[in-house]
C-alpha cells in the first residue's frame, strides 16, 4: 500500500521531516502521535502532494507508484484521500455540485464513464444513510455556516462517496464534543474493509477509542522514534511523551 523510505522535507526553508520511514499495509489502521511541531501534519501534506512543502531526500511509494512524481490530482484519483484537521468554507459551491464533480473527476481518472444525474443523486442519498449524515447539509455550500462537528462529518462523507483505498485523518478528534466524535468514528469505520487503509493523527487516546490502529508510531523531531501495539496510545495518555526520546 503505501511505503515511505529516507524522508526528509521542509518547509519555507526549515526542516521539518528529518528521515521518516514507514509502511501501511493493506487492511492496516496506523496511529501517529506526537508533540506539536513534531512533523505530524508535515508528513500528511507531503503524502497528499501540498505544493507548500518540499521533499529534498527520500521515497513514498503508493501502490507501486511513485508518489512524488504525480501531482496532488492524480494522488487523490489514485486513491488517496485528507480528513483536514479544519476543513474550509466553500461559499456558493453546492455540496451536490461539489461532489459529482470530484466523483466524477475521478471515475475519468480510472476511465469510467461519468455517472448520470439520476445515478449520482441515488449514490448521494445512499451515502447519507451510511454515514448517518442530516441531508440538509449536504444540501448546502461547502461547510459554509457549520459547526466544527458538522464539517468533520462532511469529511466522512465525502470519504465515503470518494471511496478511496488510504486516508488520512489529520486530528479528526480536534475541537469535537464526545458525541460528535463517536459519529464521526462510527462513520469512518462502516467505510473501512479489507483493502483500506489508513493513518490516524491524534494527541489523544480517545479517537483511538473508536477507531482502533493496528500499529502506534510516535514522531518527534522529525523522525519516527517508537512503534509498538495500541497498548503504546494508553501509556501515552498517562504518561505524556517525555519519556520518549528521539
Amino acid at each position: 500500500m503505501l511505503e515511505i523510505r529516507n524522508l526528509h522535507a521542509r518547509v519555507e526553508g526549515k526542516e521539518i521531516l528529518k528521515g521518516v520511514d514507514l509502511t501501511i499495509r493493506d487492511g492496516e489502521i496506523h496511529a501517529l502521535m506526537g508533540t506539536n511541531g513534531a512533523g505530524k501534519s508535515t508528513l500528511s501534506n507531503v503524502i497528499v502532494g501540498h505544493p507548500k512543502y518540499e521533499v529534498t531526500e527520500g521515497s513514498i511509494t503508493f501502490d507501486g507508484l511513485d508518489l512524488l512524481k504525480m501531482s496532488p490530482e492524480e494522488r487523490s484519483h489514485a486513491g488517496i484521500f485528507m480528513s483536514f484537521q479544519l476543513p474550509v468554507e466553500i461559499p456558493g459551491v453546492s455540496m451536490t455540485n461539489f461532489m459529482r464533480a470530484a466523483v466524477n473527476a475521478r471515475r475519468e481518472a480510472l476511465g469510467e464513464e461519468p455517472l448520470k444525474s439520476t445515478d449520482f443523486l441515488r449514490l448521494m442519498r445512499d451515502t447519507q444513510k451510511l454515514v448517518d449524515i442530516d441531508k440538509r447539509l449536504v444540501s448546502r455550500s461547502v461547510n459554509e455556516g457549520f459547526s466544527g462537528g458538522e464539517k468533520k462529518r462532511n469529511e466522512i462523507f465525502q470519504m465515503a462517496m470518494l471511496q478511496p483505498t488510504f486516508c488520512i485523518l489529520d486530528e479528526t478528534d480536534s475541537g469535537l464534543d464526545v458525541d460528535a466524535l463517536r459519529v464521526v468514528a462510527e462513520g469512518f469505520n462502516k467505510l473501512r474493509n479489507e483493502k483500506t487503509s489508513a493513518m490516524v493523527i491524534t494527541h489523544y487516546q480517545r479517537l483511538l477509542d473508536y477507531i482502533r490502529p493496528d500499529i502506534v508510531h510516535v514522531l518527534l523531531d522529525g523522525r519516527i522514534v517508537k512503534t509498538a501495539g495500541p497498548e503504546l496510545a494508553r501509556e501515552i495518555e498517562e504518561r505524556g511523551f517525555d519519556w520518549i526520546r528521539p
